[in-house]
């Protein structure tokens, strides 16, 4: 029997109204923040921290694997012990790994970061397309077959993307068009209300100059959107429904500093206070 799917799983999350996705961001500022080391042992106390503080309360987690990464097999161990935390939390665990290649060297990556019983198993993982949307192939089974979702990279807020990103192919799309289309009929085919495979598009963009129209009528089933820049990088969610229109049903609004900064103390509150935030101006 397949697992149930990654979109009937979020959906539940947005259904009680949690929208918000923390970023587990421990680089060297933050770390030193929170009064922890720069080393594999800060990073992990961070972690299982904000997992505390976001079960029940946010729609997931999205840990930035850079940040572990640096530090190596240590940095890994960490990881680990975070998604265990979270996987017996019931927290919804978003790998921000932005992996991308092709063939089995991709395949890989799938395996490393969705395979049912891996160390580093998520729920979902960041992925780019730059091969084109078919160099994902090696995880669409998990995702049909394992309750995996895929967050595909589209529109992004760093300026340097934007050649790419709106570059026109010759079937007419922009490449960010191109990348929401095909992820919304990438999704498992049991998804009703929330696709499995997702969106990366930045709060901070005006999405039309990317060719991606937000005045449409959300999709069924809807495409979730991660979508970073809210907080500390200047986007309100107060304005989610001017920035992203039919595309916002399925909103997750990631927020790192905004919730991280300021500490241990008082992390609990800053979740809390952001979740309903992020609700209420969703449910306006």
């Amino acid at each position: 029997m397949s697992a149930i799917p990654f979109g009937t799983r979020l959906a539940s999350e947005l259904a009680a109204k949690r929208h918000l996705c923390v970023g587990i961001d421990p680089h060297a500022p933050l770390l030193a923040d929170w009064g922890l080391p720069d080393d594999a042992a800060g990073a992990e106390r961070m972690g299982r921290d904000v997992i505390a503080a976001a079960a029940g309360v946010a729609a997931c987690v999205k840990p930035q694997i850079a940040f572990f990464e640096r530090f190596g097999s240590a940095g890994f161990v960490a990881l680990e012990r975070i998604f265990a935390d979270a996987r017996e939390a019931g927290v919804l665990v978003v790998a921000d790994v932005k992996r991308g290649d092709i063939g089995t060297s991709f395949a890989a990556y799938a395996d490393a970061w969705l395979r049912p019983g891996s160390p580093l198993e998520a729920d979902a993982m960041t992925v780019t397309a730059y091969q084109g949307f078919g160099s994902l192939a090696g995880a669409f089974g998990y995702v049909q077959d394992h309750g995996k979702g895929l967050f595909v990279l589209a529109a992004t807020s760093n300026p340097e993307a934007r050649d790419v990103q709106q570059a026109v192919r010759a079937d007419g799309r922009t490449i960010a068009q191109a990348m929401v289309q095909d992820a919304l009929a990438a999704g498992n085919p049991a998804d009703d209300h929330v696709n499995s495979v997702g969106v990366v598009l930045g709060a901070t963009l005006r999405l039309a100059d990317f060719g991606i129209d937000v005045s449409a009528p959300p999709a069924r089933p809807a495409l979730p959107v991660l979508a970073p820049g809210f907080g500390a990088q200047g986007a309100r969610i107060e304005d989610a429904g001017a920035i992203f229109g039919g595309l916002g049903w399925a909103l997750l609004a990631n927020e790192s500093r905004s919730v991280l900064s300021g500490g241990a103390q008082g992390l609990d509150a800053r979740v809390r206070d952001r979740a309903e935030a992020v609700a209420t101006a969703l449910t306006v």
